[in-house]
């Protein structure tokens, strides 16, 4: 086993690595930019080095300051968790070049599977087939134009290398192919380091099945289960559980031979995850996550099995203590996503800012993964996970009791989270029923009315701030919602702003943005006409693109920002006159 292991990553995955590491009696590293200087997993781990930057590109994303501290710190080797680095073959080089280990699969199954075209390819090689795609990478509108009139509309186009729904954009029709290339680029870039895209069918209403799979360097793999996923929003996943519930077992048994048979067509080593798509009794190849995923701890609950432990053991040179036949599902496993995001009704808008109260729940079966404490800040520069509540049952209706009984005793103050989002996808009779697909939160489930409590909790004109308050009556305590006069004592302040992307009321033609972020795109000049809906500006927030929108037809009279501006919550982007 290693000596020594530097974590290149941060956030609630270094944690998870460092406490993996120390239960084996290995030393840590991590690594921090300018904002994280006092984070978690830099305060857990034995040793830590300062990145710079503040932003991903100049911090983590920092191959020559990673390598140099690699040197430094005397490694043996590099967990580089899930995001940044994870599925970069150059790194994974670079990283060997030094004399250390990567601790993941090799660079030549990188290549194969982090090029989802090469995958695809792979995949077809082993006789696993995909949704129908193509293998040509898009350098040209024109593409997909055609690819639109042989195979029809929607259109999923997607980031050659990467995942997770970074760099994903669904078209549904011939105008908005060229708006949707330049978007999926941009996140790409941003969260892969590289922007090259590729197409495929979009499936109307399916559902996201994977399988874990773990690999040794002495030829055995397993498959840890399946996993459902269906429970999203903007491609990225909100809830995931295991086994995949409602999938016939001849079906699940085929999907984890299949996953199988893909790890083994590239000589895959380490843990690694393969995605289906399944609609209507069939499934098809996805793609390949060479990674640890975010998910991983309910294939962990359901199994027994440390992902991470093995991970490092595998890296060692260890070969798997355990065969198929070892390895045995039980009971039920559900994860919650808890994102700094208002639901706004279905908007999703991401809500930067710092954590003053985080209390996780507890209780038989119930575990909480994260990176953050009291007092910590969620930037705007990186993934706005806050953490992830894990519950296990003996079934899944108690494990989605239990889920909800959690979800009721987790506190996240100071910012806007996805919880009552999170209830309503859980205590919904199509999840219960398990009739959702990966389309549903948007486009099936009633999210009217909820909201983050967070975002009610500005101070009003009057300088009056929503709080909950608990009162007693005849020697019995109620929790009530109300109106109190606002601690800070500032008198009326500027409500958070609502632009009509956000689900806000009538419209005045002032466009204010509803969180902070950088502007990255803006389609509009002054003097062009707007009908009420019409996207002005993107914004940037957490790694995720968001449309403000116009609140009013009419003409644009001011435009107050340009491409690479950082900007406020209520900071007004534009004016206009109806």
């Amino acid at each position: 086993m290693f000596g020594k292991v530097l974590i290149a990553n941060r956030g609630e995955i270094a944690v998870r690595v460092i406490r993996a590491c120390r239960e084996l009696g290995v030393g840590t590293v991590a690594v921090y930019s300018e904002l994280d200087r006092n984070a978690l997993h830099v305060r857990l781990a034995d040793e830590a080095y300062a990145l710079g930057g503040e932003t991903a590109a100049d911090s983590y994303l920092n191959t020559e300051r990673m390598l140099e501290i690699i040197t430094e710190s005397g490694a043996e080797a590099v967990h580089p968790g899930y995001g940044f680095f994870s599925e970069n073959a150059d790194f994974a080089r670079a990283i060997d070049a030094l004399g250390v280990v990567f601790i993941g699969p090799p660079p030549e199954a990188i290549d194969v599977m982090g090029d989802k075209i090469s995958a695809r390819e792979a995949a077809e090689k082993v006789g696993v087939s995909g949704v129908p795609g193509t293998t040509d990478l898009i350098t040209d509108p024109a593409q997909v134009h055609s690819f639109g009139e042989s195979h029809g509309y929607p259109i999923a186009i997607k980031a050659a290398y990467g995942g997770g729904g970074r760099g994903m954009k669904v078209v549904a029709d011939d105008a908005a192919v060229e708006a949707a290339i330049e978007s999926a680029q941009r996140e790409a870039l941003a969260y892969f380091g590289r922007d090259e895209i590729y197409m495929e069918r979009y499936l109307a209403n399916p559902r996201h099945v994977e399988v874990q799979v773990l690999s040794d360097t002495h030829g055995n793999h397993v498959s840890l289960g399946t996993r459902d996923c269906s429970a999203q929003r903007r491609h990225q996943k909100l809830i995931e559980e295991a086994p995949a519930p409602g999938i016939e077992p001849e079906i699940l048994d085929a999907m984890a031979s299949a996953a199988i048979d893909v790890a083994r067509g590239c000589n895959y080593t380490n843990a690694g995850t393969v995605e289906f798509l399944y609609e209507d009794g069939a499934f098809y190849y996805l793609e390949m996550n060479t990674r640890l995923q975010v998910e991983h701890p309910v294939s962990e609950l359901v199994t027994g099995i440390d992902l991470v432990e093995q991970q490092l053991r595998v890296a060692s040179g260890e070969a798997l203590s355990f065969t198929q036949d070892d390895i045995s599902v039980t009971g039920h496993a559900i994860e919650i996503r808890i994102n700094a995001e208002d639901p706004a009704e279905g908007a999703f808008l991401p809500s930067p800012g710092p954590i003053t109260t985080l209390r996780a729940p507890d209780g038989f079966g119930t575990r909480f993964d994260t990176g953050y404490e009291s007092g910590d800040e969620i930037s705007q520069f990186y993934d706005n996970l806050v953490g992830k509540l894990v519950v296990w049952g003996h079934d899944r209706p108690t494990a989605i009791r239990r889920a909800v009984r959690a979800l009721d005793e987790l506190v996240v103050d100071g910012i806007a989270t996805t919880i009552p989002a999170d209830r309503a996808i859980l205590t919904s009779e199509e999840f219960g029923a398990v009739t959702h697909s990966t389309n549903w939160v948007e486009n099936g489930l009633d999210l009217t009315g909820v909201v983050s409590v967070a975002a009610l909790a500005d101070e009003d004109e009057e300088g009056r701030e929503l709080k909950e308050l608990p009162i007693e009556v005849n020697g019995k305590r109620y929790d009530v919602r109300m109106w109190v006069p606002s601690a800070s004592g500032s008198g009326p302040a500027r409500r958070r702003a609502a632009s009509s992307s956000s689900g806000g009321g009538a419209g005045t033609g002032v466009v204010a943005v509803p969180m902070q972020g950088t502007i990255v795109r803006i389609h509009v000049e002054v003097g062009d006409a707007v009908e009420a809906g019409d996207p002005l500006v993107v914004l940037e927030a957490m790694k995720m693109e968001n449309n403000i929108d116009a609140d009013i037809s009419g003409t644009i009279t001011e435009i107050n920002v340009a491409v690479g501006d950082s900007i406020g919550a209520g900071d007004i982007v534009a004016k206009i006159e109806g």
